[in-house]
């Protein structure tokens, strides 16, 4: 009997397979190419941008910008989030400002963005930074708020330093949380960075997209919506062998 991990990666391959040959026969035989392609043509264009290296070249483009601003978006969220949570009267002051950023439609900001920072790299790091900063944020005020404060204030009672409450209470704390933001802000991180590709780049594969777009190569937008999909589930899988680094399950006796 197979285990339910294993059983789980062969429904995964089972639905996949399935999804590729439903596209393949719509493709043949309901829907003209022109308008959803096909896998084999996708496949080509994938081998294709693969020998040429522009597949790495864009792709390459685009998660370093990702990288770039969910890292930044982490430290700067998890350092206000820390700030806030220890100013309760500057948190509940600043409440409805940080609100009202979150809300904004980063859309709205990206035209802003190419032209204060131009459409190189710092551009698109800030738009994705602009995304996932508030995630990081909330979340960090909200695992805070979850710590057990009888630990806490038994560790005080102890003449425990606040790094050491910080390193050995607070931040284990929080990993479920912070795991939970960069699970969410995956995505949000490279939303942010194909958009700013999209409003001004010369590469990446949110300008691979837009370029194809223009040219009616319908191939070309599928074949960079695929990679933009691989990629979303390795930095999603990535995610998931963190957490399990840092919240490792204890083995049973």
């Amino acid at each position: 009997m197979l285990s339910p991990k294993v059983q789980t990666y062969l429904d995964r391959l089972g639905l996949f397979i399935i999804a590729i040959v439903v596209w393949e026969l719509l493709s043949r035989t309901v829907v003209d190419p022109f308008w959803i392609s096909s896998p084999y043509l996708v496949g080509s264009r994938l081998y294709e941008l693969a020998v040429s290296g522009d597949l790495l070249w864009h792709t390459r483009a685009t998660v370093w910008q990702a990288l770039l601003g969910l890292a930044l978006g982490l430290v700067v969220g998890v350092a206000l989030g820390g700030l806030l949570t220890a100013f309760p009267r500057l948190a509940r002051a600043l409440d409805p400002f940080v609100m009202g950023f979150y809300s904004l439609p980063r859309i709205a900001l990206a035209p802003l963005f190419i032209l204060w920072f131009g459409i190189g790299l710092l551009s698109k790091v800030l738009m994705v930074f602009s995304l996932v900063v508030f995630i990081f944020l909330l979340n960090t005020m909200q695992g805070l708020k979850q710590v057990d404060r009888d630990l806490v204030d038994l560790m005080r009672s102890m003449r425990a330093s606040r790094a050491f409450i910080a390193r050995r209470v607070q931040l284990p704390s929080m990993v479920p949380w912070l795991v939970a933001a960069a699970r969410i802000s995956v995505g949000l991180a490279l939303i942010g960075s194909v958009l700013g590709e999209l409003l001004g780049a010369n590469r990446g594969l949110g300008w691979y997209v837009e370029f194809s777009s223009g040219r009616l190569d319908t191939t070309g937008v599928f074949a960079g919506l695929v990679v933009l999909m691989v990629v979303a589930v390795a930095m999603n899988l990535a995610i998931d062998l963190l957490e399990r680094y840092l919240s490792p399950v204890p083995s049973q006796s």
